[in-house]
């Protein structure tokens, strides 16, 4: 299966660098800007597939790492794959464990060829190179892989970052060249490229310029969210996408607050990922467009609104904050899903919204008035 337009830009904002897209995959298209709930280990914790599904979600991201660590990639394959496995019938992204390897493992020693390190479940020996990474996805049999990367650490020395884009780019080369010869890029999967270079402008440069020459489906931009302020992040996401295809899909990984999306979404990023709506969910905090509420508060206890009044959610169309925060002090079970439910619908409804102003010509304006509001 193959596309004869990968990804088609729809509209491009007059007043900034924000782009309405629309991303065609094996398991359908996903309209752009987009959020991808994050099912690190075949699941969206507390939420069933048609719970996620309910909540307008296009798209979600697996982990490679834990799935192959367990129950393996080998099992999922036998199983029919990924979607198969968790009766998850839309598109998947799957990263590369690359972060995990390097944020997880343990006694990890990484050279030019791959990583040696030890489950941070059992200690057992494990080896991680860009053969091992393509094959891992493709017994997965993801809709978009993406490439073995090296995210360096914040802070790190200017030597140290160097080096990592250089292995970055050398595992981005050798991966495509896998995928490639397994006819996986012939048969409608996708390959993303992952741009390092922390907050080093020229390495961005280095390594964005080295991967578009590769001509890969996508783009992602790698190693933000890692410790830095969000000045500093947002700075490396604007540094990047310059150097990015406008024909193609731009993905930050791993971020981020609403406002940051909108404004990441204004540099002109498409794709986004984040277990902070139901991480945040678990420890009772609710997002609301005037900012979080965390549910537990002793103010909440005669409240007999929704979480947020006219949300089109299950949560917030049957349930009162009073309820609400009685699930949460008895530490009952629902209490996580019908947050982590309101949690993920508010960030897709949130890209929804980006979309639709998009659409109308006003999003420069709208996304300044979102976020000072959500600020303020």
């Amino acid at each position: 299966m193959q596309f004869s337009i990968m990804f088609q830009l729809i509209k491009e904002d007059q007043a900034t660098d924000a782009r309405l897209g629309l991303l065609q995959t094996r398991h359908g298209a996903i309209e752009t800007p987009i959020f991808m709930p994050v099912g690190t280990q075949a699941t969206v914790k507390a939420l069933t597939p048609q719970q996620i599904e309910d909540c307008g979600a296009q798209i979600i991201l697996g982990n490679t790492y834990h799935l192959n660590l367990r129950p393996t990639s080998e099992l999922i394959r036998d199983f029919g794959g990924l979607h198969r496995f968790m009766a998850w019938n839309k598109p998947i992204l799957t990263d590369s464990g690359g972060f995990q390897v390097f944020s997880l493992a343990k006694l990890r020693k990484i050279t030019d060829e791959g990583i040696a390190f030890r489950s941070h479940i059992d200690g057992q020996k494990l080896f991680l190179d860009p053969k091992r990474c393509f094959e891992i996805q493709q017994n997965l049999d993801t809709d978009i892989a993406m490439v073995l990367d090296e995210c360096p650490p914040y802070p790190c020395a200017e030597k140290d970052c160097e080096a990592a884009v250089k292995r970055t780019i050398r595992w981005a080369q050798a991966f495509k060249h896998h995928a490639t010869e397994a006819g996986f890029l012939q048969s409608g999967h996708h390959v993303f490229g992952i741009v390092q270079g922390s907050h080093f402008a020229h390495l961005r440069q280095r390594c964005a310029e080295a991967l578009v020459a590769m001509d890969f489906p996508g783009y992602a931009i790698g190693g933000v969210s890692v410790g830095e302020p969000e000045a500093a992040m947002l700075d490396q996401v604007g540094i990047s996408t310059p150097y990015l295809p406008r024909h193609k899909p731009r993905y930050v990984m791993g971020v981020g607050t609403p406002t940051q999306l909108l404004k990441m979404i204004a540099m002109g990023a498409d794709m986004f990922d984040c277990v902070m709506p139901t991480r945040l969910a678990r420890h009772s905090t609710v997002f609301t467009p005037e900012g979080t509420l965390n549910i537990r508060n002793e103010r909440f206890k005669l409240d007999e609104r929704p979480l947020v009044a006219g949300m089109d959610n299950y949560t917030c169309q049957h349930f009162s904050r009073g309820y609400l925060r009685h699930l949460v002090m008895a530490n009952e079970l629902l209490a996580h899903t019908l947050l982590s439910l309101h949690n993920i619908h508010f960030f897709l409804d949130l890209m929804r919204q980006a979309r639709a102003h998009l659409a109308a010509g006003d999003y420069a304006s709208w996304h300044r008035d979102w976020c000072a509001r959500y600020d303020g």
